[in-house]
């Protein structure tokens, strides 16, 4: 497994750890607060006890969840390691560094079914079958989380904690509606835009990206960077193919696996979420009386990175409670 990493600080002198690996032959990023070298073996030859990790969202980009990660991380007093992992391929990897090792066969490494088995092969390569996990999923991180603990029930999942689930529906619901006729049949004409952009100076991208968010008061400002990475072609191609799959395959809800797992699953849903509609959190409580589901009262968005990583959390670890 091919390695480019550094470390360096974040806000308030928190060392953080920004690596770029090939799992399962994509160029793949990995930040990490707390211990970072391979959990198989840290520097005194014992693994951590828990490891919090991060499936995001689409489009996968980590660098938008640096905030979210060090408010859990310092939350919890600098105890546990708290990573988060990148989809395969939507990372903008270094200079040197392909997108795909070719080396490595893997059939569709880039759609659903091979970003589920990514996160499986990360954990199986990087993670001692000891540690103890917490699981946080956005999204279509949840979705992905869910497929995890189906196909590999013996993980060591303490929690998986589902942010802003995108478990079902997902074509049926008033986002899905417009989307997915844009990612199924109309994504290809959006690729000529999308490479003549990527040759526009640091400055007008990050001009661009302002005028897009201009409508959020307080944009978080590793949000701005990460958005950077979405210029690059090869990124937003494989975003737009894993949404067009997620639009054809995120159709029922996979109550088998959530029964199974009900006592480790938190959800968490936005009380005006067009991803996933208030209607699918009722009827989820309904179908799962005793289970651990919550509406959000804070009017928090669906794209919660953007300007609302504190606060989210902050109510994660009020959710964990003594878990820990």
């Amino acid at each position: 497994m091919r390695r480019a990493g550094d470390s360096t600080t974040f806000d308030d002198h928190i060392p953080i750890h920004d690596e770029f690996v090939y799992c399962l032959g994509a160029a793949t990023e990995v930040l990490k607060f707390g211990p970072w070298r391979d959990l198989k073996k840290t520097t005194d030859g014992f693994p951590p006890d828990v490891l919090f990790l991060i499936i995001p969202g689409n489009p996968g980009v980590v660098g938008f969840y640096k905030t979210f990660m060090q408010s859990l991380y310092c939350g919890y007093k600098k105890r546990y390691p708290v990573w988060a992992i990148s989809h395969a391929g939507h990372c903008s990897p270094p200079l040197g560094m392909d997108m795909s090792d070719d080396t490595v066969q893997m059939e569709d490494r880039f759609g659903l079914n091979g970003q589920i088995e990514h996160k499986l092969a990360f954990l199986q390569n990087n993670v001692s079958s000891n540690t103890k996990l917490i699981l946080i999923g956005h999204s279509i991180g949840c979705y992905i989380i869910l497929e995890m603990m189906k196909r590999l029930p013996d993980l060591k999942v303490l929690k998986s904690i589902l942010l802003f689930p995108t478990i079902e529906r997902m074509a049926q619901s008033p986002q899905g509606k417009i989307m997915t006729p844009i990612l199924c049949s109309l994504r290809y004409i959006v690729y000529m835009p999308l490479y003549l952009l990527s040759f526009l100076p640091e400055v007008m991208k990050a001009s661009l990206v302002k005028f897009a968010l201009r409508g959020i008061k307080s944009v978080d400002e590793s949000s701005l960077t990460a958005s950077l990475d979405l210029f690059r072609v090869e990124c937003s191609v494989n975003a737009m193919y894993m949404g067009s799959q997620e639009m054809l395959k995120v159709l029922e809800r996979d109550d088998v696996t959530i029964k199974n797992n009900l006592n480790k699953l938190i959800f968490y849903y936005g009380a005006s979420d067009h991803w996933c509609p208030v209607q699918y959190y009722k009827d989820l409580k309904k179908d799962f009386p005793d289970g651990d589901i919550w509406l959000c009262s804070r009017g928090i968005r669906h794209a919660f990175v953007l300007d609302s990583s504190k606060e989210v959390a902050s109510i994660i670890i009020d959710m964990l409670g003594k878990v820990l």
